[in-house]
């Protein structure tokens, strides 16, 4: 019995160490390794619910932000709306309205200023309501002699033509002269030669022919032929006799008559400025000239810093009325001048200009400011205008002034409300 007791404590003494071991033997979970230094620990997958994920009904996605954008266009200054039918007005405006809807279209998706003031353009040239393009007006040999320019106020590259008679889009050619020359200008003959290596759209010059053009040729042309028999006669006259104070008086009133006859036909020109989400600014504009031009003639809307400027530390300006003026005191370009040099605010750069520099009757500009704001001023009759921004502007005008700033918000409230209904 002793014997078997002291087998048992043997057994146990040799299978203890082995069950022992294999305890031993079994994993151990492995601490977590520390983070590096400087690396934030990982938070673990499970998370508190945030309020979105606790009340998903009640939280709303944040609105994507907004480009922010301005955008002017004109269809040129002269005569006011109250010489023009109910009909005549609401087709102008509609045909704004067009031009403004892809240009604030292109801006709004984030497009560049250049391709709104381009796309603008071309609406209105196609258009032949306006002296652009489709519309343009005859010079004195009876034919056309289409002008335009663009800008780019990011890098200051411009572009611009004179002088065509077959391309149907003088503005984009303009841009193909800023983009694929070292050119700034190129006119006539050589224009259209690389119009015909661009492959633009080419027509022929009566497909810019237009029974209103073509009056208000008539209806000049008749003038100017009265004019010269009258002046012919006069100075025959003259040889012979004073003219007595009676005759002297009348002869200052009918030239006064002529004056005013002359600047209300010279007057018509299309344009637009921008501004684009990326702070670019651009200018573009485009005109078939004054009637009855001489042959060859060339104004301000092909000349850079006369009829269009543009710079993203200033402005960009396009310009509208009597070529000759605006070139001699380089109108675009000193509205930017002065809000460079003089720090002055775009409205008292534009409305120095139409009132010191320029003579009432002259004409009428449109301009945006790097900071989005719009000016659209004139000292004729009357401009066709149209302006819209990022913050909810949109207005269509054919007024017969300026409006003053509290006139100016309700005028663009009714237009706004008219563009609505």
């Amino acid at each position: 019995m002793t014997r078997y007791v002291w087998i048992l404590c043997l057994l146990s003494c040799l299978l203890l160490p082995a069950h022992w071991l294999a305890a031993q033997e079994k994993p151990v979970p492995k601490p977590a390794a520390a983070p590096p230094a400087g690396e934030q620990e990982k938070k673990p997958e499970t998370q508190p619910a945030t309020p979105a994920e606790s009340a998903p009904n009640k939280a709303a996605e944040p609105e994507p932000s907004k480009n922010k954008y301005a955008i002017a266009i004109h269809g040129g200054a002269g005569s006011s709306a109250k010489n023009a039918s109910a009909a005549s007005i609401a087709k102008r405006k509609a045909s704004l309205k067009t031009a403004l809807q892809k240009g604030v279209g292109i801006l709004e998706s984030g497009g560049s200023a250049l391709e709104a003031v381009e796309n603008v353009i071309v609406i209105l040239e196609n258009d032949p309501q306006f002296n652009a393009g489709k519309g343009a007006v005859f010079n004195a040999a009876g034919s056309h002699e289409l002008d335009a320019s663009i800008m780019d106020g990011k890098n200051g590259a411009c572009g611009a033509v004179a002088g065509v008679s077959h391309v149907k889009n003088p503005i984009s050619l303009a841009r193909l002269v800023m983009t694929e020359t070292p050119h700034v200008l190129l006119s006539g003959t050589g224009a259209e030669v690389f119009a015909k290596k661009q492959n633009v759209h080419w027509v022929e010059p009566n497909y810019f022919d237009t029974p209103r053009a073509k009056a208000s040729f008539e209806r000049f042309k008749l003038r100017i032929e009265s004019q010269n028999a009258e002046k012919k006669k006069e100075a025959e006259d003259a040889s012979k006799k004073r003219p007595s104070p009676a005759e002297q008086t009348l002869l200052r009133i009918r030239g006064a008559e002529d004056s005013k006859f002359e600047r209300q036909w010279n007057i018509g020109t299309v344009g637009c400025v921008a501004l684009d989400a990326n702070g670019n600014l651009a200018a573009g504009t485009s005109t078939g000239g004054m009637t009855y031009k001489q042959f060859g003639r060339v104004g301000d809307s092909p000349i850079v810093g006369a009829g269009t400027y543009a710079d993203n530390a200033t402005c960009a300006v396009s310009s509208t009325g009597i070529g000759e003026e605006y070139i001699r005191n380089v109108v675009a370009y000193d509205v930017a001048a002065q809000m460079k040099y003089k720090n002055s605010s775009l409205t008292d750069a534009v409305q120095d200009n139409l009132k010191r520099r320029l003579r009432k009757g002259d004409g009428g500009l449109i301009a945006v400011d790097k900071d989005g704001n719009i000016e659209m001023g004139f000292n004729t009759g009357g401009m066709a205008r149209a302006a819209a921004d990022s913050d909810g502007r949109f207005e269509i005008i054919w007024g017969d002034a300026t409006p003053k700033p509290k006139e100016a918000t309700k005028e663009a409230a009714k237009e706004t409300e008219a563009v609505k209904k």
